[in-house]
């Protein structure tokens, strides 16, 4: 009986973070009335779509457009339309991410927390406030996920393939479910490879389809792989410097913020209350991982095939890379911070000194509320009420605004 009003106040919490970040995302989605950041391709890519016109951009798949589109579609081309499927598919991420991380075995304290920080994460927060295809990207990717650590190894490969459509980056969910299998699993073979190869086979099948939705005519697959493939890594920092571009170790050296808008201020950066503590997430993991712990495992596995190969890509093809690159790999940072934060709850119960009893208590909660503090002040909700914390730079040249020439479209 205990148990079962246990797990019913857990569902309770969670119900209590994605009502409050749905508040707050329809507290801003009609602002700003026009587009924001790389709403202006995306958008515009949807009304051309609409208006039978095709796709104006070749370098990204078309799932996540036409995901756009339908919101169009449904309630018109205003910022409501263009923006309401990313809210719905951002607060599916947050259900997702709480559903891995009981599957990894984490704790419900440890899960609590973990999805916590996801749920009032900025830039979490921000990618899924606006039209750009990252959040479609991101949802489909943790459900191949959970399909994964529920043995559902075909399903899980249709998934991460669904996950390519909507982003090319998708298909990195890949090398984190063979790591993780090939650490932990090993079981089932034939049913794991098959649903690695069933990914880009369904990627490479349903492409055309999805083309042929966007612009009414059926192209050659390979060539347009290829041109997705040759576009975006024709993006280098030598050819199209841009100080809104970073390289990837940056993202966790020093604090990047990236202004979507100004009108009010959507501010993109990480949390600086999860990006200080990336590394510390990381290594604790390593340590946990060392001991067996599954969800440590899988968070490294996590973090080295959506973070870490960025590296030695962008060292290797000088590709513009930018912050929200990040974006699918908070997850793992959260599931690291969410075991060292039960972990300090376990000794705040277990421990006989009070004073370090005390210490551990006081410091998970005071994180925390730092953390919603920080989300707080970050919100472009509040951008209007807090301007001394929301510095405005000047609005960006024009070199920093333009596009790329059509040949070489933006990434």
């Amino acid at each position: 009986m205990k148990e079962k009003r246990l797990s019913k106040r857990e569902h309770f919490w969670l119900c209590v973070m994605l009502a409050v970040t749905l508040a707050f995302h329809f507290a801003i989605i009609m602002q700003p009335s026009s587009t924001a950041f790389d709403e202006q391709h995306y958008v515009t890519d949807a009304r051309s779509i609409i208006e039978g016109n095709g796709t104006q951009r070749q370098e990204h798949p078309d799932l996540a457009k036409l995901i756009i589109v339908g919101g169009i579609k449904l309630f018109g081309d205003n910022p409501f339309g263009w923006r309401f499927l990313s809210v719905v598919f951002g607060s599916i991420v947050i259900v997702l991410f709480y559903l891995i991380c009981r599957r990894l075995g984490m704790k419900k304290q440890a899960t609590l927390i973990a999805t916590f920080l996801l749920s009032f994460e900025n830039l979490t927060f921000i990618q899924s406030s606006v039209a750009m295809l990252d959040v479609y990207n991101v949802a489909l990717m943790l459900a191949a996920f959970l399909l994964y650590l529920k043995g559902g190894y075909l399903l899980s490969g249709i998934t991460a393939g669904l996950s390519a459509l909507a982003k090319v980056g998708g298909i990195l969910v890949l090398p984190a479910m063979f790591l993780h299998w090939f650490l932990v699993r090993r079981n089932r073979v034939r049913h794991f490879f098959a649903g690695l190869v069933i990914a880009p086979v369904f990627f490479f099948l349903f492409l055309p389809l999805f083309e042929y939705t966007v612009n009414g005519k059926f192209s050659d697959p390979i060539a347009r792989i290829k041109h997705i493939f040759t576009a975006s890594g024709s993006l280098t920092f030598e050819k199209f410097p841009t100080e809104i571009a970073t390289r990837p170790w940056e993202w966790l050296l020093r604090p990047n913020i990236l202004y979507y808008n100004y009108e009010p201020v959507y501010t993109g950066t990480i949390s600086f209350t999860v990006w200080a503590l990336i590394i510390p997430a990381v290594v604790y993991m390593v340590f946990r991982a060392r001991k067996g712990n599954n969800a440590a495992i899988f968070g490294l596995a996590w973090f080295a095939s959506t973070y870490l190969v960025w590296i030695p890509l962008n060292l290797i093809t000088d590709r513009l890379t930018y912050l929200y690159y990040f974006y699918p790999t908070v997850g793992a940072v959260c599931i690291g911070l969410g075991l060292m934060g039960s972990q300090l709850l376990d000794v705040w119960r277990s421990e006989r000194s009070l004073r370090v009893r005390r210490t551990a208590l006081i410091a998970v909660r005071t994180y925390l509320v730092l953390h919603a503090v920080v989300f707080v002040l970050l919100s472009p909700a509040f951008s209007r009420w807090i301007p001394f914390f929301h510095y405005v730079p000047p609005p960006p040249t024009a070199s920093e605004t333009s596009t790329p020439p059509p040949e070489s479209p933006a990434p």
